[in-house]
């Protein structure tokens, strides 16, 4: 059984960037596609960075229960496909998922053993740089973003691990580290390494 991992992060973090080369870097890590009702950015690709729909397409979807998670941000809705993440992790799959904390929310309640990590930015001013530097909004949506990523950030208490991307590369690692470790705990080796567990304990039976 493969582990989810949860990024989450105020809009202008870091977190789309952090998790796919964290996922490109890190064997038998996938990345689940959320569906949104909410256009492509210049550059994204269905069925690659999201799972773009309709919004009538997305409803029917939820009222099905086919969501792990879903929610509604910036006017758009976010949603977690069941069937994908829960494929992947039966297969031993590790599935990094990038959310906001209401969806977080939403999984720990339905997996409880799901890790979640929150990323900060290195300050409010270099977040604002990030979110300007995208070119992408109008000042209002800036604006709109930085008043919301406040209380984003409170959030933070939640999650298991806390990563500030100050400097890319180490926040990577940092990442990477957290991944590593769920990878060697008690419960992931009973499993990684239950032969060998098996012919320790018969060696030690055999030698009394």
């Amino acid at each position: 059984m493969g582990d989810l991992f949860v990024i989450a992060a105020a809009s202008g973090t870091g977190k789309t960037t952090l998790a796919r080369a964290l996922i490109e870097r890190t064997p038998n890590l996938i990345r689940s596609v959320s569906h949104t009702t909410r256009p492509p950015r210049p550059g994204e690709r269905d069925g690659v960075d999201y799972r773009f729909v309709a919004n009538e397409v997305f409803e029917a979807m939820h009222r099905r229960g086919e969501f792990l998670e879903q929610a509604e941000v910036f006017g758009h809705q976010y949603g977690t496909s069941r069937l994908a993440v829960s494929s992947a992790l039966a297969a031993g799959q590790d599935v990094a998922l990038v959310i906001d904390w209401q969806g977080y929310r939403q999984l720990r309640a339905a997996l409880p053993s799901t890790v979640g990590v929150f990323l900060l930015p290195p300050s409010r001013a270099e977040l604002e740089r990030r979110l300007r530097g995208r070119g992408q909004d109008t000042e209002e949506v800036v604006r709109h973003r930085l008043a919301r990523a406040q209380g984003e950030i409170t959030h933070w208490r939640e999650f298991d691990y806390v990563v500030v991307n100050r400097d890319f590369d180490e926040a990577l690692a940092d990442l990477q580290a957290i991944v590593r470790a769920r990878r060697l705990s008690r419960d992931a080796q009973a499993s990684a390494q239950a032969a060998l567990l098996r012919e320790l304990r018969a060696e030690d039976r055999q030698s009394r």
